[in-house]
């Protein structure tokens, strides 16, 4: 990255807070080009957005100022400069509702809470998102139109079907292709339509959601959206769990008004089905054109989902060449080498009081590390009442030199581990930090360890515990994939 850049980004943010930064901090990579910086000053944190798509940037702008304007929770813009393709936006932290729902071991009652959150606030973008939109703010296209369904097929088939080697025939599934997309093209779509609304792009702080990356949002019709979220592949909704979502969501359509809900069950199957289809071609380009492998592993999921839509959902449109080859997929042998299985990184925190945490894995092994050698918040008044998760813990343990410097040879071992095991495909190893009371340093750690191997290490499931979890209120076992 440009020292410029870092330069831009640290002076707006000396010019929104009027003051200077006293860290800059890159954020993980993700499938986009857009660079995400954490920015942090005296008490404050921003984050940074370097793009160089001005028109992208625009568009992010313009909608969050619009949805804003609504009461939709969406981040604040702090400050921007778009002639640099820069600007700052509120921190929302860390938490995505995909880590979230990753982290737990089943699909809880708190969990199905916090979906049919996105749920309702979804229905609320649909419509009032749609109230005063601006054609010109959207980008690339200002509806999901015959132009964008071709896009996103074409993406499907050249970067998916091509790549990966499977047959078929060109004029066939040219022939499905146009009679997939006008059927889709009957549905009503005056509503704003998300175009991502995935699980990475709802954050949850606190007990709130809110919504980003929305940048490539258009007009379109309401079950687009709705499919994003529930066929959403690595968060593995069990399939009664999405028709039960499905259903919350058609109550409040209904209560609505604004579309028959008859009307949206005859298009949804169709849109369930692009959607997919568009996921694939990403995880195709990602995976086997720039070679990021760990997309890959996104595939089965989706496969997985394709074949359930095709067994269980009347599609009202035939497209018979299609049909045969999605079926086919599976038992494609290149196909079949990227596997649901993965290894599993189990970190937990512990009390030394209570001794050393079970091995529920029963592969026993693993590393454990002693945290007791490290300053304690827990002999600090201020701090006796709260955990590791706290931000007044977090802030006074990491202005210690030790504690990083303790976590940065915890990582690098961890790390050579992780991608020895991965290459030989074991499926488990387990981190565990202890200190006396498992309340501060050793939840610290082990929240911190499991984020940065849950940004860093997408192609891995990261199982994290808190076994002092009912004397302190940490939380219950939470696992991300």
């Amino acid at each position: 990255m440009n020292e410029g850049i870092f330069t831009s980004l640290k002076q707006l943010f000396r010019e929104c807070f009027r003051q200077d930064a006293e860290s800059i901090a890159p954020m993980p990579v993700s499938g986009s080009n857009r660079h995400y910086f954490r920015i942090t000053g005296n008490g404050v944190s921003a984050i940074g957005v370097y793009n160089t798509d001005a028109k992208e940037n625009r568009a992010f702008v313009s909608f969050t100022n619009h949805f804003r304007s609504k009461g939709l929770p969406v981040p604040r813009i702090l400050a921007e400069d778009l002639s640099q393709n820069i600007y700052l936006e509120e921190d929302l932290g860390d938490e995505t509702l995909f880590s979230y729902r990753s982290r737990q071991p089943d699909f809880n009652g708190q969990l199905k809470g916090r979906y049919r959150q996105a749920l309702e606030y979804l229905l609320e973008f649909q419509t009032k998102g749609a109230e005063g939109m601006d054609p010109s703010w959207c980008y690339p296209r200002a509806a999901f139109d015959g132009q964008s369904i071709a896009w996103d097929l074409n993406y499907f088939k050249y970067y998916f079907l091509k790549l990966a080697g499977v047959p078929f025939d060109e004029q066939l599934l040219e022939n499905d292709f146009h009679t997939l997309t006008q059927f889709l093209l009957q549905a009503d779509s005056r509503f704003f339509l998300f175009r991502d609304f995935q699980s990475r792009n709802i954050m949850l702080r606190d007990d709130e959601v809110f919504f980003i990356d929305y940048q490539g949002g258009r007009r379109g019709a309401l079950p687009y959206d709705v499919a994003s979220l529930l066929y959403d592949g690595k968060a593995d909704i069990p399939a009664e769990v999405r028709d039960e979502l499905l259903e919350y969501y058609l109550e409040r359509l209904q209560a609505a008004g604004v579309w028959p809900v008859g009307e949206f069950r005859k298009y949804y199957p169709a849109f369930v089905l692009v959607r997919i289809l568009q996921a694939m071609g990403s995880y195709g380009y990602r995976g086997f054109y720039e070679q990021k492998s760990h997309f890959l592993t996104s595939v089965p999921y989706a496969l997985r989902n394709i074949v359930y839509l095709l067994e269980h959902y009347d599609l009202t449109v035939e497209i018979p060449h299609l049909r045969r080859l999605l079926l086919s997929l599976p038992a494609s042998e290149k196909l079949a080498g990227f596997s649901v299985e993965l290894l599993t990184l189990d970190i937990c925190s512990f009390s030394f009081r209570k001794g050393l945490p079970s091995d529920e894995s029963g592969h026993g092994g693993g590393f454990v590390f002693d945290c007791r050698c490290l300053p304690n918040p827990g002999r600090e008044e201020a701090f006796r009442h709260f955990t590791g998760k706290h931000p007044d813990v977090v802030a006074y343990l990491e202005k210690e030199g030790a504690v990083a410097v303790f976590f940065e040879h915890v990582k690098a071992l961890i790390e050579q581990a992780v991608e020895n095991y991965h290459s030989r495909r074991f499926r488990h190893l387990s981190v565990a930090f202890g200190c006396t009371g498992g309340q501060h340093r050793s939840v610290y750690f082990a929240e911190r360890l499991a984020r940065h191997f849950q940004a860093k290490y997408p192609q891995i499931r990261v199982c994290l515990r808190h076994c002092a979890e009912n004397d302190w209120d940490l939380g219950q076992t939470n696992c991300e994939s």
